[in-house]
């Protein structure tokens, strides 16, 4: 990372298929003690999840039972909500997040989106497509580095940028972003945007490694696929091990969400071997497919398409695939 302490390489995701409401404050909560009591020093959490105050709550008990000895151990990523993402409204956003996290800082703070919402009543949809608006990236990245000079967030950065916005951002940036959180697997394998990061000192954080199952973005091609099938038997690993080692390797940062505790287990024993050469020119072949941004996209919004929201970072297949309504 190019500020801040080191990021633990995998790091567990609190997300749900209902943005935290699912299994509720209690379910987040005994997930994320279990993962601490598994290993996990890296939790990724937004404002928009509906987990922070569980996250909190649970690093706060694992600290008075001695698991950890204190939040320092951990390295805690959140984010910039949509309605939030106007100048003058960061600052506040992020101390509305350490609030309920109970924490002085987090070690990252992302914009979630390059795009923000016009502030919407309580009680309204997380999403209004018609009240999407162009972000004001110089002046919001403005009050992220403000937020970074507090030692609120030891580090920032952004999430599901392309290479061309990472350029903007970084042509007035004062504060380089550390990090840029995109979906990446075997099936979104992010050769270019990865490149550039490189390139930049940024770090490239993998989310959806699975495919995404339950969000908006769902790609089934992931876990149904015959090659990582074929591989994972050949390693006598899971699939899920094959995806997650696979983007391990890449040098990207990885987020694993289960909370099924065997599950929770596995996804960390991703250390001790390798691919073979063979294995990754098989994933390398995969048809490519990005996950489904249509969410964030309307006639009236900044981007009317998802190519246009991804900067014509998307293949000719995957154009195919979004023309036909299939994300797979």
């Amino acid at each position: 990372m190019s500020s801040g302490k080191p990021i633990p390489r995998v790091g567990f995701g609190t997300a749900t298929g209902t943005l935290g409401m699912a299994e509720g404050y209690d379910g987040v909560k005994e997930a994320v003690l279990r993962a601490i009591a598994a290993g996990y020093r890296h939790f990724d959490t937004s404002a928009v999840y509906n987990a922070e105050a569980a996250l909190g709550d649970a690093v706060a008990e694992a600290v008075r039972a001695g698991t950890i000895a204190s939040r320092d151990e951990l390295y805690v990523t959140s984010k910039l909500w949509l309605a939030d993402a106007h100048p003058g409204l960061v600052l506040p956003a992020l101390q509305k997040t350490l609030q309920k996290l109970k924490m002085d800082y987090v070690d990252l703070y992302l914009i979630h989106f390059p795009l923000s919402m016009r502030p919407l009543p309580i009680g309204a949809p997380l999403v209004v497509k018609d009240e999407l608006v162009a972000l004001d990236m110089e002046g919001v990245w403005k009050d992220m580095e403000e937020c970074h000079r507090r030692g609120l967030a030891k580090a920032i950065g952004v999430s599901n940028f392309s290479s061309k916005k990472l350029e903007r951002l970084l042509s007035f940036a004062t504060i380089p972003p550390a990090a840029n959180q995109v979906e990446v697997h075997p099936y979104c394998r992010q050769n270019k945007l990865r490149e550039y990061c490189r390139a930049k000192g940024i770090q490239l954080c993998a989310y959806s490694v699975l495919g995404g199952k339950g969000t908006p973005w769902a790609n089934d091609s992931v876990m149904n696929s015959p090659v990582l099938k074929d591989i994972s038997k050949e390693r006598g690993k899971t699939v899920a091990q094959v995806c997650i080692r696979w983007v391990y390797e890449q040098g990207d940062v990885v987020i694993v969400k289960s909370f099924n505790e065997r599950r929770m287990q596995e996804n960390l024993e991703i250390f001790d071997w390798e691919l073979t050469d063979l294995d990754r020119h098989k994933i390398s072949e995969l048809p490519e497919s990005r996950g489904n941004c249509d969410f964030l996209v309307h006639e009236s919004g900044p981007y009317k398409t998802v190519d246009e929201f991804w900067d014509g970072e998307i293949t000719a297949g995957q154009r195919n695939q979004i023309a036909v309504g299939t994300n797979n």
